[in-house]
């Protein structure tokens, strides 16, 4: 039984209700049950969390099965891109399990439903099924092969089987009702011809059963409690209760959620294999994506996953959740986490004229002063010359501006409070160095000067720094739902979701670890990407300090 105090949602409830009962011998089982044809999204994010997160809860069990019933979409890749997904959200699944594995026996159970008279051989078009099955308001027609003997219908699945026949040649139907209100129940194909070559079965099968059919028989085959899936498979439902009643097999339940819409992206598997496909993106790990493998590679952890998972719950309706909250799990995650470094990503020569030419001093800095010790911290190398971010200086600056501007005081952080004097522009008038004067007695942790100023900047020693490649990632999309809008998604495509630019960042940074988050002090989270090198650093910056979205809303 659950020890929180926090309100059950209401698959919870469900749960909480069957072991107060005894049912299923007080065991959970659950199943994530992903198709190996794409990258798991955030979407997917949540499923796995409510799936292992109620097994953690309840001392319970869940497998990892891999609906591969389609060998023409599927592919090894997505198996261990999932597999990674999963691992990296924090989760172990208790049986690796695949449909594929139960192709003998999906075979055997769909001869048992023809030998019942529950099932028929149909050459018909997919066209003619289509027509035939009616429309909402009205009733299916039967055709003649439904009335087909059941030695009859044996026979040509066999001969199916064998593959005999080409592609979309025949198909094997249930034999429900071609009146049902339900048109999932207007007898549905169970199994198609493909000759394909399956990424694990080879070429042993030509048929391959339909997801209505593998899907429920899987959950009974390995006895899963309580099969949990998104609000559009309703309609499936009946059928998956029709297929194990009549198959007389373990009573697997499934219960229907509300799946995750999000501001400013789409969800759907297709939409995002366009975006890779045209080159709208670099990639299913492209930092813009909502992909896993993408919101890992611009530094979300996976503990800020399974915080916005928890904190959107679990839900029977649908409803847009909005991005900011997924952003602020990040920066409530990454403040405790990262370590602070400084990086100046608009840069600006200022020397300090009374600093002693050639002179190299070492500082020091806390790695994060939100955890008590810092978690220790690093040498910062000082000198004469440093860079500075552009907007941390005013020709003219306004009143209460506490940055640099000629006659103003700042502390450099960790270092000392310099007073500017003076600065130098190029032809076109672009402030090209700031001249500023150092007080020796201002050290930081060890400052005698009695003097107080209001702003800190950060900096970078000029002979120390180290230059970085900067990828500022964007919200990919301009408009809130991009999925609702006419026309095609992609004419909403956010032009500025990625800007590169050239910074310079802190010595110590040439060590960063991919997988680490770090704060560029002032500038926001920021993360080393994959495409870094011994030669040439390279960060994606993971979300920014503040949410710069909601001031323009404001604005509009």
């Amino acid at each position: 039984m659950m020890s929180e105090e926090k309100s059950l949602n209401f698959i919870e409830e469900i749960v909480e209700d069957d072991l107060s009962t005894g049912k299923h011998n007080g065991r959970v089982h659950t199943r994530f049950p992903p198709e190996p044809n794409g990258y798991l999204h955030i979407g997917h994010a949540k499923s796995i969390c409510l799936n292992f997160g109620l097994a953690q809860r309840y001392n319970g069990k869940t497998n990892l099965r891999f609906d591969d019933t389609n060998p023409v979409t599927e592919d090894t890749e997505y198996v261990e891109s999932i597999k990674d997904d999963v691992r990296w959200l924090g989760f172990q699944w208790a049986n690796e399990l695949y449909a594929s594995d139960y192709f003998d026996i999906l075979y055997a159970f769909a001869l048992n439903l023809i030998k019942q008279g529950l099932a028929y051989v149909d050459d018909s078009t997919p066209e003619e099924i289509a027509a035939q099955k009616g429309t909402p308001t009205e009733p299916g027609t039967a055709n003649q092969y439904r009335s087909r003997s059941m030695e009859e219908n044996v026979h040509l699945f066999e001969e199916m089987k064998a593959g005999k026949y080409p592609d979309g040649a025949k198909v094997l139907r249930a034999k429900v009702d071609m009146a049902s209100p339900n048109m999932h129940m207007r007898d549905p194909i169970m199994y198609r011809i493909k000759h394909a070559h399956h990424h694990r079965t080879g070429d042993k099968w030509c048929i391959y059963p339909m997801y209505d059919f593998a899907h429920g028989q899987s959950d009974a085959i390995e006895e899963i409690t309580h099969s949990l899936c998104t609000l559009e498979f309703i309609p499936h439902r009946a059928l998956y209760e029709w297929f194990i009643e009549k198959l007389d097999i373990f009573p697997s339940r499934q219960y229907e959620f509300a799946r995750l819409n999000m501001t400013y992206t789409v969800m759907s598997k297709r939409k995002l294999l366009q975006l890779v496909n045209e080159n709208h993106v670099s990639g299913w790990d492209d930092p813009r994506m909502p992909t896993i493998s993408g919101l890992r590679r611009r530094g979300y952890t996976p503990a800020s996953v399974r915080d916005f998972c928890d904190r959107i719950g679990i839900a029977k309706r649908e409803n847009l959740i909005d991005v900011s909250l997924l952003e602020f799990c990040i920066r409530e995650d990454l403040n405790k986490t990262a370590w602070r470094r400084m990086g100046v990503l608009d840069p600006v020569k200022l020397v300090i004229t009374n600093y002693p030419e050639g002179q190299t001093e070492t500082l020091f800095g806390e790695n994060n002063p939100e955890v008590e010790g810092g978690e220790g911290g690093r040498e910062i190398p000082f000198s004469r010359e440093l860079y500075i971010e552009r907007e941390d200086f005013m020709e003219v600056p306004p009143k209460k501006f506490f940055r640099l501007g000629v006659g103003l005081m700042v502390r450099l952080k960790n270092a000392y409070i310099i007073k500017c004097d003076d600065f130098v522009k190029d032809a076109e008038g672009n402030i090209t160095e700031i001249h500023c004067t150092y007080l020796p007695e201002s050290k930081s942790g060890h400052d005698t000067s009695g003097i107080n100023v209001k702003g800190t900047i950060h900096w970078v020693s000029i002979p120390h720094a180290k230059t970085a490649e900067v990828r500022l990632y964007d919200r990919l999309f301009q408009s809130e739902n991009p999925a609702a809008e006419e026309g095609d998604f992609k004419d909403d495509l956010n032009p500025n979701s990625l800007q590169v630019i050239t910074a310079y960042v802190e010595q110590d940074l040439a060590g960063a670890q991919l997988g680490k988050g770090y704060q560029f002090i002032r500038k926001g989270y920021f993360t080393l990407d994959k495409d870094s090198t011994a030669d040439k650093l390279v960060f994606n910056r993971t979300v920014t300090l503040k949410d710069a979205w909601a001031k323009e809303v404001k604005k509009g």
